[in-house]
């Protein structure tokens, strides 16, 4: 079995700087994905990340079937229920919403997806996740009825994900969210990661390279894009240079 954790503290020792694309089953046909994905194959992208907030049961699986078939790139699940676990993808993101205080997404959802985990060949990542407020409401804020953690309270942000690290989770996402206006700062990317001894996520209103760059240059080990790959042509040939 492949181990993605492991790959990715690999590549990250060798100083690579990681793209993964989110594909999200509630927003595509997975019969069009087609030259979607000749255009991800043809970019920089590392990983691809499966997930949305609200998906149908078993819509997951036959997506991420459709994907193999298409990339040899490893596909890894970013859920935002139990029902988005699929046994056909390479890792999952156990996700832990650190940012928020409803013990659903805390705990209660990782106890309720054990079941299924149980008999499955999956390999788990658990994952500090970490929503930070972008200038809108965000998908995750509104399904998960919890508040994303002020801009300006950078210390705060830090103290949560340095607090989740010492709770034992293996990767760092702060999420701006879908559709987000704006990124993360570079400011709080660079503070958390001056205090992480784990692999850096960061996600959300990511549209250009100058973005993608200055997040990088900030810290972020792996950045997470999403619609702005596939409607945003230019943004897609830049990423065909880098």
């Amino acid at each position: 079995m492949r181990v993605i954790y492991e790959d990715i503290l690999q590549l990250i020792s060798e100083g690579k700087k990681l793209l993964a694309v989110l594909i999200d089953p509630d927003k595509v046909v997975p019969e069009n994905l087609y030259g979607f994905m000749q255009k991800l194959n043809q970019s920089m992208a590392s990983h691809i990340f499966v997930g949305g907030s609200t998906v149908d049961e078993n819509m997951t699986e036959r997506l991420v079937d459709i994907i193999k078939k298409q990339t040899t790139l490893p596909i890894i699940l970013f859920p935002g229920d139990v029902t988005q676990i699929a046994e056909n993808a390479d890792a999952l993101l156990f996700l832990s919403l650190i940012s928020g205080r409803n013990p659903e997404y805390l705990i209660e959802k990782h106890i309720n997806a054990v079941s299924k985990l149980r008999d499955m060949q999956l390999e788990v990542i658990p994952t500090g996740y970490v929503l930070i407020e972008n200038g809108k409401e965000t998908s995750v804020q509104r399904v998960t009825q919890t508040l994303p953690l002020k801009r300006d309270n950078i210390q705060y942000i830090v103290d949560t994900a340095k607090a989740g690290e010492l709770l034992g989770m293996k990767l760092m996402y702060l999420e701006a969210g879908s559709g987000a206006t704006h990124p993360v700062p570079s400011e709080i990317i660079k503070k958390v990661k001056q205090v992480s001894t784990i692999p850096l996520i960061v996600g959300g209103g990511i549209r250009n390279t100058d973005q993608l760059q200055r997040a990088y240059n900030s810290g972020a080990d792996i950045v997470v894009i999403g619609t702005a790959f596939e409607e945003n042509e230019d943004f897609f040939n830049e990423l065909k240079r880098l």
